[in-house]
């Protein structure tokens, strides 16, 4: 069944975005072999991350892989057990798997290097500990699923994941303070991803112990199953009765009350708070808070990230809107966003910021900005971009699905980080080189990003609300092409497409842009950052090489893009 539907939807746009977001999987996973090659630590740690991958991954994807869904099966009156077992075999089919299976074949590598014995149980290792990884991400789903009933779950399970994603990211900050900066620290050659590569260099227990783990994780699932139905309508209790003036004031009001029953964006905008602070204090541990006041940008831009989808993720819902004549609706999202991020952003950039004394003109900036641009984008990239959500009371057990296109939810959600990101870039330029000067641009930046892109979003609203309304219906897009939409193109040129777009975030921002921050503060040998480790004469014009290379790549897919578009307006 699994392959019969996989057979089938590997069509068209989302077939190339598979295929894209294959080959780059199978680019890491060549690396992650190439690390067996090494001595030391390197593909302990290289798996630890692919784990991680697995856990947090579904989070940003609606639950993951969710072809077969437990609800498919729920009249058959099979045992918790046997269909867990059933789920679980399915799960082994698809492009995700086989790409781990790919880095996974370093087992055989690494025992290999061993002896004979060491490869000979390197394969049995190998199907462990995918089905580790695997068993891994399903339960943490089926728990975040679970958490998501209730508003302290939603809250918490935010909290935990924001804390895990800020570690990824700031993962040398620890590896430092652990006084192994130039290596991988012990501890995570015996995390369960370490495991089989325990049991390939000879400690046998470890593959024992990585089959009870399978086990026990098989036994957790059949049991999260079991629980698994529907979703739990909060209380009633203790509403207020809404009031308002106008239809502007009536979408605030409906909006806000969405804010705080709606458990999805709880956990969305709780999510975007962890993150931004714990990504901001993590150099603490190494006593340096120079990126505390950076906490409230951050929270700002991954607020904006989880939220681009909000017609999408209110299903049908739309049709009020569109039967509804000078609601306002728009204007009205822009303000109860602003009411929902601004007041947490401002607290924790000018309480962070005073902590560590400064940069004040800066951060202002850059604050006010992000602000505008985020309220201006979301409605924005919601009406141009938008994906066909479910509706929200028929969500399933799963309450982080709340698409089936999770491929296109996570192209916007990186899509909107650069875009939100870029409307402060004249902020930061004017107020980096002329001090106070960049607040009243960053403010005038944010107003027009407000003003202009709410405008924009509320023209497309209206003369496109009846097609949008359409799309959510019946999942497919109107035949009209939007700016945003890819055009029809081969396979092969929309995977280079896909492949450059995401390629180019690597070297553009972390090995670019970032390192450039670094430079210019005078901070060297700082994690994989290349530039900051090449010689004096060498680190600016890597650096600099960086941001060509990643707007290099993103030219390449934006011209193939724009070619095909071309044909299609000749031939049309």
């Amino acid at each position: 069944m699994k392959i019969a539907v996989l057979r089938h939807s590997l069509t068209g746009q989302h077939g190339s975005m598979v295929i894209s977001a294959g080959s780059l999987g199978a680019v890491l996973a060549t690396g992650t072999i190439f690390l067996a090659f090494l001595d030391g630590d390197w593909l302990t740690a290289a798996y630890a991350v692919w784990m991680l991958g697995w856990i947090i991954g579904p989070v940003f994807s609606g639950g993951g892989d969710e072809t077969l869904r437990p609800e498919f099966f729920a009249m058959l009156g099979l045992p918790a057990h046997r269909l867990a077992v059933g789920l679980l075999a399915s799960a082994f089919v698809g492009v995700a798997p086989a790409v781990s299976l790919l880095a996974l074949s370093g087992l055989v590598v690494a025992g290999a290097r061993q002896g004979v014995v060491g490869a000979l149980v390197a394969l049995p290792a190998m199907v462990l500990q995918l089905a580790a990884f695997v068993l891994l991400s399903r339960v943490a789903v089926a728990v975040l699923g679970i958490a998501l009933r209730s508003r302290v779950g939603a809250v918490g399970a935010a909290l935990v994941n924001g804390a895990i994603l800020a570690f990824l990211g700031q993962g040398w900050v620890f590896a430092v303070a652990l006084g192994q900066g130039s290596g991988v620290p012990e501890f995570v050659r015996y995390l369960p991803s370490g495991w089989g590569l325990l049991a390939v260099r000879g400690d046998y227990l470890a593959l024992v112990a990585l089959a009870v783990l399978v086990g026990l994780l098989l036994a957790a699932w059949a049991a999260l199953l079991a629980r698994r139905a529907g979703t739990t309508r909060p209380s009633t209790r203790g509403r207020r009765p809404m009031r308002a003036r106008s239809a502007r004031e009536a979408v605030v009001a409906k909006e806000l009350r969405t804010w705080t029953r709606d458990l999805v964006r709880t956990h969305q905008i709780t999510f975007a708070l962890a993150y931004g602070l714990f990504f901001a204090s993590a150099p603490l541990v190494l006593g340096w808070p120079g990126m505390l006041p950076w906490a409230g940008p951050i929270f700002i831009v991954m607020a904006a990230a989880m939220t681009a989808n909000q017609y999408g993720d209110e299903g049908t819902a739309l049709w009020l809107t569109v039967m509804t004549p000078g609601a306002s609706d728009v204007r009205g999202r822009q303000l109860a966003w602003l009411v929902a991020v601004a007041p947490v952003a401002l607290v924790v950039t000018v309480a962070l910021t005073a902590v560590n004394g400064g940069p004040w003109p800066v951060i202002c900036a850059v604050t006010l900005a992000l602000l505008g641009g985020g309220a201006g984008l979301v409605p924005l990239m919601s009406v141009y971009g938008l994906v066909p959500g479910i509706d929200p009371a028929r969500r399933g057990g799963n309450p982080l699905r709340t698409s089936e296109d999770d491929s296109s939810l996570t192209g916007l959600a990186y899509l909107m980080l650069m875009l939100v990101a870029a409307t402060a870039v004249p902020a930061v330029v004017v107020a980096w080189m002329f001090g106070w000067l960049g607040v009243p641009v960053g403010a005038a930046t944010g107003a027009l990003c407000y003003w202009g892109l709410g405008l924009l979003a509320e023209r497309r609203l209206e003369a496109q609300g009846p097609e949008l309304l359409h799309m959510m219906r019946t999942g497919r897009r109107p035949e009209t092409k939007s700016t945003f939409q890819v055009p029809d193109m081969p396979r092969g040129a929309q995977a280079v497409t896909y492949l450059c777009w995401g390629l180019a975030m690597i070297p553009l921002f972390p090995q670019g842009i970032v390192a450039t921050v670094f430079l210019i503060n005078g901070m060297y040998e700082h994690s994989w950052f290349l530039a900051t480790y090449m010689s004096p004469g060498l680190r600016w014009p890597t650096a600099i090489g960086m941001i060509v290379i990643g707007l290099a790549l993103l030219g390449t897919g934006w011209v193939l893009m724009r070619r095909y578009r071309q044909k299609e307006e000749v031939t049309a």
